[in-house]
């Protein structure tokens, strides 16, 4: 794995010529999206990336593609696609980065096996630049958090946590007692007979304190999550064992991901969390989320089979983590495929940067994982090192 202490790679030359220009996507995931109520969800990332190229003398046109949050994955790959055929219209090199389901409509959109440019508007004369593919705590191989969210239940509570992550993004903290209300119906209630009535108000008030503008931006992405959920459907492990059955690796692409987990005892530490009001809502948010995750089954079991990966968590991180272990949306385990360039403690948000010490930045998801700046920043140097390492394919 490569090491924060190998000094920059330098790669200024690509296909024989100097480079002018290199072209990062970024695909968002589950909770993930472009920009909200004036928020970019990539902000930090973009950052990291682009002083890294920065750094090496070299030029990164980073975009962020604007995808249906959870229409099918394919549908997703293929806005994808469009973006970058209508972008990248120079020779330089091109890299993919998914964060969570974003991962798997870069994997899906390159393979050779996939049948996308039969799709109106689908180009990919530009696959012979791509690079590299980062993949940050995707499910590779599922999350049993998907099938909850495909019930009635799940989707009315999935369609609150993404209004209160918003408002949590954009304002530094949700209205307390709308996230209270929510908390109250996961105290109450088994999660699948919740009242809805109480999840509904509570999406509403979080609405109701956004400026008009942000409101109507909410509104309108919240519909699209009602509208179409594909992806929870595909992102199950049943769905993903088929996935991983017929979608391929391109030869010559790089392909590197990034895997975290929090730590068990960490997701109940209420000492960390009670710093703030919002912090013991947001822990025991997190906690509903980490134990529906936690959910293992032998017969999809969200993970690469054989002994390998255990032997290689075990020298790299000095332990073999629980089945159980998850960042609170996917499971440690589902996220590993192709070079594991970082891997440590963080939950499924801190990787793009919605940490705890961030500027003009509240962490709204409490997990006890305790990720920092110096984490986030070896991480970065890792995956941008990847990328370079891509182009010298």
């Amino acid at each position: 794995m490569p090491s924060a202490s190998d000094g920059p790679l330098r790669a200024d030359r690509w296909h024989g010529h100097a480079v002018s220009e290199t072209h990062v996507y970024l695909s968002p995931g589950l909770f993930g999206f472009a920009r909200i109520a004036s928020f970019d969800y990539f902000e930090h990332t973009v950052a990291a990336i682009s002083a890294r190229f920065a750094a090496r003398g070299r030029k990164a046109s980073i975009r962020v593609c604007d995808v249906h949050p959870t229409a099918s994955i394919r549908k997703r790959a293929a806005a994808l696609a469009r973006m970058i055929h209508e972008t990248a219209r120079d020779d330089g090199p091109i890299h993919l980065v998914g964060h969570s389901t974003g991962g798997l409509d870069a994997r899906l959109l390159v393979s050779p096996s996939s049948r996308l440019a039969s799709l109106e508007g689908v180009k990919l004369d530009w696959l012979p630049r791509l690079a590299s593919i980062t993949t940050m705590n995707t499910p590779h191989f599922g999350t049993p958090l998907a099938a909850y969210f495909a019930t009635v239940s799940g989707q009315r509570l999935l369609y609150a946590i993404t209004a209160v992550t918003v408002a949590a993004l954009k304002l530094g903290a949700p209205p307390l007692a709308t996230a209270s209300a929510l908390v109250a119906a996961f105290g109450r209630f088994p999660l699948n007979r919740m009242e809805m009535g109480i999840v509904d108000r509570a999406v509403d008030s979080v609405i109701r304190v956004l400026d008009e503008a942000a409101s109507r931006e909410l509104r309108a992405w919240l519909g699209l999550l009602r509208d179409d959920q594909g992806a929870i459907v595909q992102i199950m492990p049943e769905s993903m064992d088929l996935f991983e059955a017929a979608v391929e690796d391109r030869e010559g692409v790089r392909y590197q991901c990034v895997a975290s987990y929090a730590p068990e005892n960490a997701v109940t530490d209420w000492l960390g969390a009670m710093r703030s009001p919002w912090g013991p809502v947001s822990a025991t948010i997190f906690t509903a989320l980490y134990n529906i995750t936690a959910r293992h089954s032998e017969v999809y079991p969200c993970r690469a089979m054989g002994d390998e990966l255990e032997e290689r968590l075990q020298a790299l991180l000095g332990e073999s983590p629980p089945m159980a272990a998850s960042d609170g949306v996917v499971p440690l385990r589902s996220q590993i495929r192709g070079d594991l360039v970082w891997i440590g403690k963080a939950d499924h948000l801190d990787v793009v940067g919605h940490f705890p010490g961030q500027p003009e930045h509240t962490d709204w998801m409490q997990s006890g994982a305790r990720f920092s700046r110096v984490r986030f920043d070896v991480m970065m140097d890792r995956i941008v090192d990847g990328m370079l390492q891509g182009e010298h394919r």
